[in-house]
């Protein structure tokens, strides 16, 4: 296995494309993570974090959308859940390049 920092940088930052395309956020990380999993090293453990907390934050989403039709507070957690997308894609792409591991904040572990 090889290291490649800057690989690892780029699957965190490549979620940032849900604001240009939609779902390329998920898509992205998710086929670097299959094709190079084995191949670079703590490819695995910094896919597995994205992925969970991609499917975490869809989870929240669908959790939000009743939300806003019964008590409006759903837009509260909309703008929470665009927060979170926006930054800690940023904070864990720093973290990477400074050796650190990864951490995403409310993410359920699906895949271990």
């Amino acid at each position: 296995m090889k290291e490649d920092k800057q690989l690892l940088v780029l699957t965190h930052l490549s979620q940032l494309l849900d604001f240009v395309t939609g779902i390329g956020g998920f898509i992205v990380p998710l086929i670097l993570w299959l094709t190079k999993k084995d191949e670079v090293f703590g490819m695995d453990e910094h896919g597995k974090a994205i992925i969970n907390f991609r499917i975490s934050m869809f989870i929240y989403i669908l959790i939000c959308i009743p939300l806003i039709l019964l008590l409006g507070l759903g837009i509260l957690g909309l703008i929470a859940i665009g927060f979170f997308y926006l930054i800690f894609p940023i904070i864990n792409a720093i973290k990477v390049s400074n050796n650190q591991e990864p951490n995403y904040p409310l993410s359920i572990k699906f895949i271990k």
